[in-house]
């Protein structure tokens, strides 16, 4: 069993969904931890979801003419190095930048999550995703391998490169399939999971070709606090508010392993700590749900803090599937169980109360 403990963390998408819930998770249980923060502040990402951070910077303050942002501040707050928290606007895909942060915060850890991942906008414009996901990985991964083991000369023991994927590499499953392993053919089945599916094989390459110690997880439909406005979820919740149509896929009987952000977190520390290298981990959160039953819980939870507007049910609208709709997720997440000891913590029901909650106080 590996006993890995990281200290300069590179985190990238860390203003994302799950990304910020990450930083915070990190932070907040590892007092020696140092995290630098790399996001490109697309659309899925804002410093928005690091307003409350010790080391936050304002988004009014950020000069975008560079590309580095120490957070901490203007009222004497720690700066730089000696900031425990530390923002790059950047993009992943920059071998120049990616190479100067490595060395310039003795990076021991990279924490991959920087990536596109809405379906459908792979559908309407997919070239971006092989960009990103294939492209950006590529060069995560060759700037890490020269830094580590050509520069610094550092054995498996001193770094970890941890990468995050996804359960739609594995496709789709029917009704009595037993649920995705992590020994699952890979069979993608849109041009978001064909680009994760290629990263993925990129980090197996460099850990059986150069050595470079990796671990990779494949997680379930995440849901929590800090997610984008566009996902299932918060839109429900968004049109519930709103007393507008909530838009349902086909007849709402797709079926997704739901998993609550703050276990994913914790799952990802497990498998960074203690995880076997090489090796891959399906994190998922034991909670198969069909899309028209999540809708109607958050009807219900709706109905119950806005009652002069029960029953929130009646605006469920069905709409046109989408092309190459997987119907069925679920990860069997036993490795995880048998090996690290971990299990998430909430169910979907209670993980959704707090969800909702969140959103409404927001």
């Amino acid at each position: 069993m590996q006993n890995y403990n990281p200290k300069n963390m590179l985190v990238t998408g860390g203003a994302g969904f799950i990304g910020c819930n990450y930083v915070r998770y990190m932070l907040a249980s590892d007092p020696d931890v140092r995290i630098v923060n790399l996001d490109q502040l697309t659309y899925a990402g804002s410093l928005d979801n690091l307003h409350d951070l010790p080391d936050y910077v304002n988004s009014d303050q950020v000069n975008c003419e560079t590309k580095e942002y120490p957070l901490g501040g203007a009222r004497g707050g720690a700066l730089g190095h000696e900031s425990r928290h530390t923002f790059i606007k950047g993009d992943i895909c920059d071998r120049e930048l990616i190479d100067r942060l490595l060395r310039e915060y003795a990076i021991d850890t990279v924490v991959h999550f920087a990536a596109e991942s809405h379906v459908d906008n792979s559908i309407a414009g997919p070239e971006i995703f092989i960009k990103t996901n294939v492209l950006g990985t590529f060069t995560l991964l060759e700037s890490a391998r020269q830094f580590w083991q050509q520069e610094k000369e550092w054995g498996q023991e001193e770094c970890r490169f941890h990468h995050i994927s996804t359960d739609e590499v594995y496709g789709t499953l029917e009704a009595d399939d037993s649920a995705f392993l992590e020994t699952t053919p890979y069979a993608p089945n849109s041009p978001y999971s064909a680009s994760k599916a290629g990263s993925d094989h990129l980090v197996r390459a460099y850990f059986h070709t150069y050595g470079l110690p990796v671990t990779t997880t494949n997680c379930s439909n995440n849901y929590g606090f800090y997610q984008h406005g566009e996902k299932f979820i918060p839109t429900v919740i968004r049109k519930c508010v709103e007393q507008q149509s909530i838009p349902v896929y086909g007849d709402g009987t797709n079926i997704r392993d739901w998993l609550y952000v703050q276990d994913h977190c914790s799952g990802i520390d497990a498998v960074v700590r203690r995880g076997v290298l090489g090796d891959v981990y399906n994190i998922g959160g034991i909670n198969e749900w069909k899309n028209i039953d999540i809708c109607r819980l958050i009807c219900q939870l709706m109905d119950e803090h806005m009652p002069d507007h029960a029953p929130h049910e009646s605006l469920i609208t069905f709409v046109k599937d989408r092309p190459g709709h997987d119907w069925r997720y679920a990860i069997d997440a036993e490795k995880m169980n048998e090996e690290l000891d971990w299990r998430p913590a909430e169910t979907f029901e209670t993980g959704i109360r707090k969800t909702v909650e969140w959103y409404l106080k927001k």
